[in-house]
């Protein structure tokens, strides 16, 4: 990039340009971003921490979006408190799945993309376009992925159009498809999604859609070695994310703690959850 001597800034940052922070970045300088990395070879899954297990379902005034807080490199716990779970702007948030490294840089330049998006149209993104630049970007990491550092994220936000909650799953080559009612990802993902088949209703509250993720991640943890379970001895709880029409938000802790004393407690001689 050449300097233009107006306000010290290169020519490219004072023209006009195209409303995707991501396409901009990959015009000056693609080796900036995380897909377009160049690896010696395939990376061994032991050398690079892995996240898993998001779930996320639907309630009466928008969605919840959970996952566990363990990280790990091969057979090894490499972190027991990792955030996968991010509000993206005002009415959408993502959970990540896969390379943890990549996987968080990748939603940190989400977050920026829908700020830019917004700041050169003077509107904001629809949830359909939120979640297909999402995808875009998720194609963009293909090559990686082919070379042992996937990424699969959980897309969820408010339709204010439509008036509810949606979800988006995505595969690794940037498939990106909606999911009803709720669903999960990563390698607890098939506990996590049989629990919230059993647990799951039209007519959720709130309260009642919070209880029954973390429940569903309980449920993967009890199954899935690489799903972390309640720590109640490191208070170390799930983090989820709350999104709906007055705006998106994590849940504090302290709620957080109650919801998963709770299920403990429901859990004593019941290891199974049977109603």
């Amino acid at each position: 990039m050449t300097p233009s001597g107006h306000a010290g800034l290169p020519a490219a940052y004072l023209q006009s340009g195209t409303s995707s922070f991501t396409d901009f970045v990959a015009d000056l300088s693609p080796e900036l971003l995380p897909g377009r990395r160049v690896l010696p070879g395939a990376v061994p899954e032991a050398l690079a921490p892995h996240g898993t297990t998001i779930v996320a379902a639907s309630y009466q005034g928008g969605v919840v979006m959970a996952g566990d807080r363990r990280a790990t490199l091969g057979n090894i716990i490499a972190n027991r408190d990792i955030d996968k779970v991010f509000v993206t702007d005002e009415h959408s948030a993502v959970g990540i799945a896969g390379t943890a490294g990549i996987a968080v840089e990748l939603v940190k330049l989400f977050q920026v993309e829908l700020e830019h998006f917004e700041k050169i149209e003077g509107v904001r993104l629809s949830l359909e376009g939120k979640a297909n630049r999402l995808a875009t970007m998720i194609r963009g990491n293909l090559a990686l992925a082919l070379q042992g550092l996937p990424v699969v994220p959980l897309f969820a936000g408010y339709d204010a159009h439509a008036g509810l909650g949606r979800i988006f799953s995505y595969d690794v080559a940037g498939g990106c498809y909606e999911q009803h009612d709720h669903h999960g990802v990563g390698s607890g993902a098939i506990f996590a999604r049989g629990s919230l088949k059993k647990l799951w209703r039209p007519d959720l509250e709130l309260e009642d859609a919070l209880r029954i993720v973390v429940e569903a991640l309980y449920d993967a943890a009890d199954d899935d070695s690489a799903t972390g379970g309640p720590d109640l001895g490191r208070r170390l709880w799930p983090t989820c994310a709350v999104v709906q029409a007055d705006g998106a938000y994590l849940v504090p802790d302290q709620r957080l703690a109650e919801v998963v004393q709770q299920i403990v407690a429901a859990r004593d001689g019941n290891p199974g959850g049977a109603r």
